[in-house]
């Protein structure tokens, strides 16, 4: 495709979904990955922390990645329930999702709290795949780009390169409703996007950075997104908890 480079990624979030069966879901993704995807796109699943652990092992050899889907920002302490970015590392995960919108409502989590995640993540050698997005509130406001360029700005840290940094945009309103923006929205978002990338990063190290989309992609509309201008990839929900569908959205890069 035009914007293969990057090189593309297609994430899979599985949210708070997956028991020890779905591991059979893994192998059929396993199995699907053809030497010719391989040779055109990466994919990457984020299972639920109770299965971060299998899922890396099981993925030995099979150049599918495994990431977490938060971490926190110190890296031990008496944070019950919390799971740090060395641990996940140690587990065997290579990314980490930090600043989805489900984290920003439910959790309230500021742009300096994600920014924190991801250095944790970077410190522990993981690759943090920051998330922005707008609601719907704040799209019909007409401030869909002055909110993506604040959070961008807080919550990508200091040494910050793409060796380490991913940049998910998910407008709020798309996720898990089936909407999606159009082709054109998601053009001017993305190349915001990359213009402040390059502020921040530099042009060369920007310009190597992967920008995903997300927000209700499926195997149906997923050729015509994955087309856009400086849309290298997708970070899939529902539809990545599927081998079939996953698959199929990833052939897009055929």
């Amino acid at each position: 495709m035009s914007n293969s480079f990057p090189r593309p990624l297609v994430a899979g979030n599985w949210k708070m979904n997956g028991l020890r069966a779905s591991h059979e879901e893994l192998i059929k993704m396993q199995k699907g990955y053809s030497a010719e995807l391989k040779g055109k796109v990466d994919l990457l699943i984020c299972p639920p922390a109770t299965l971060v652990h299998a899922f890396a092992h099981a993925n030995l050899g099979s150049r599918i990645g495994t990431g977490a889907q938060d971490c926190h920002a110190q890296q031990s302490g008496a944070y019950t329930g919390e799971i740090s970015a060395e641990m996940l590392a140690d587990c065997g995960a290579s990314y980490v999702i930090v600043g989805h919108s489900e984290r920003r409502q439910y959790q309230k989590e500021k742009d300096a709290d994600v920014a924190e995640k991801a250095t944790a993540a970077h410190q522990n050698g993981l690759i943090a795949i920051v998330c922005v997005g707008e609601t719907q509130q704040e799209r019909e406001a007409g401030r869909t780009l002055a909110v993506v360029r604040k959070q961008l700005k807080g919550s990508i840290p200091a040494g910050s390169s793409a060796d380490n940094l991913v940049v998910a945009y998910e407008p709020v309103w798309a996720i898990g409703t089936g909407l999606t923006p159009t082709a054109k929205d998601v053009e001017e978002v993305h190349a915001l996007i990359r213009s402040d990338l390059r502020r921040i990063l530099g042009k060369v190290e920007a310009d190597k950075v992967r920008i995903l989309y997300g927000g209700s992609v499926k195997p149906s509309n997923a050729k015509e997104l994955m087309s856009v201008p400086n849309v290298n990839g997708a970070l899939v929900g529902g539809a990545s908890l599927k081998a079939d569908d996953f698959l199929g959205i990833a052939t897009a890069y055929l």
